[in-house]
């Protein structure tokens, strides 16, 4: 099935069960934190919810975590264990399913390898260094006009302190989310993951964390064997010097999305690089993939397809001649939206030669 699929395709196809193995997000089990592991932290209860969000994403990206947590999402539920460390600068991260398709995901830095033995697959790919195989909202001073954030209670989840803190979005185009802070580390011990009615659509909790000083460089290394799988590599491409190119841009954004990233990367099965864009709009993000249609498909007449896994919708569209792709952990209206506003513009050839 996978080389029937244009390679932007059988991208979006391995992204989207990256998604579900890493979105944010069960039923309650018993949680428990290691307290010989949590350090001894003074914090102000009337900090205000932002705050809040903010300590959260700094314990998330600065200190060691070794946690099992269930993630929900429509009506299945899955047992996966997450490890995060930082040493001397650079985040290595390993993500493995307990429930028995024994995926995991590594991350070292910049570059991320997918182990999906129902795919007998290996995706090896670049991300950026600072996006965690577990999302969580970051905050900067832009969404406050297109999130409502709010401290909505104090109360006790097995036997831990929290703050409810909601990120309730102001229009259609993005989703909310619901977080139990906890008052002392910092950490989320549950999330939930909403539409725009409030509905639950992911859900996150853990069933035990600590926080240890060290994490051996064995803790990454992945348990699957790889024996016969097939090897898929997405490697950045810049484009050629003197090459005409196109350079493609929305011509309209859904209200507060901006482009954040522009590269040109090789998917795995296209012999040209394929131009990769990000919009964002400081919380949710949406990827979108640019690739020449196939000479074979030329003729054949445009047939947008959707997909949605989770939270995650993904759009295909082809215009000028172009496939356009987009996916992000956002409503399908969103995707749909982004990937029919691209256009292209030609830009000079770029010339070689020095003067």
């Amino acid at each position: 099935m996978l080389r029937a699929m244009s390679s932007s395709e059988r991208f979006v196809a391995l992204t989207l069960a990256w998604a579900v193995a890493g979105a944010a997000l069960a039923e309650e089990p018993a949680y428990k934190i290691s307290p010989e592991s949590a350090p001894a932290h003074k914090t102000s209860l009337d900090q205000a919810p932002a705050q809040w969000l903010e300590r959260m994403n700094q314990a998330l990206t600065t200190r060691n975590y070794d946690g099992t947590f269930s993630h929900w999402h429509g009506g299945h539920v899955e047992m996966l264990r997450i490890i995060h460390r930082v040493q001397d600068g650079t985040v290595s991260e390993r993500l493995a399913s307990l429930d028995g398709s024994g995926r995991e995901f590594i991350r070292t830095g910049a570059s991320l390898t997918c182990y999906l033995p129902d795919q007998r697959t290996v995706l090896v790919e670049q991300r950026p260094p600072d996006e965690s195989l577990v999302g969580f909202p970051a905050l900067n001073d832009q969404p406050a006009s297109f999130y409502d954030i709010r401290e909505v209670s104090r109360t006790r989840l097995n036997r831990r302190n929290t703050h409810v803190i909601t990120v309730s979005p102001k229009d259609e185009y993005r989703y909310g989310y619901r977080l139990w802070i906890d008052d002392s580390t910092a950490m989320p011990l549950k999330t939930q993951l909403c539409d725009t009615r409030g509905h639950v659509i992911e859900q996150i909790v853990f069933a035990s964390l600590t926080l240890p000083a060290h994490i051996p460089d064995s803790a990454f290394k992945p348990e699957v064997s790889t024996a016969g799988f097939q090897w898929l590599r997405n490697e950045s491409a810049p484009p050629a010097p003197t090459a005409a190119t196109l350079a493609w841009n929305a011509m309209r954004l859904p209200p507060g999305f901006r482009m954040t990233a522009r590269s040109a990367q090789t998917l795995p099965g296209s012999a040209d690089p394929v131009d990769h864009l990000v919009f964002t709009d400081g919380v949710a993000s949406v990827s979108v993939f640019v690739e020449a249609q196939r000479r074979e498909h030329a003729d054949q007449p445009a047939v947008p397809e959707s997909a949605a896994v989770g939270s995650s919708s993904a759009f295909s569209t082809v215009i000028d001649g172009h496939k356009i792709t987009a996916v992000g952990e956002v409503p399908p209206d969103t995707v749909r939206f982004i990937a029919s506003q691209l256009k292209a513009e030609e830009l000079p050839a770029v010339s070689s030669r020095r003067h």
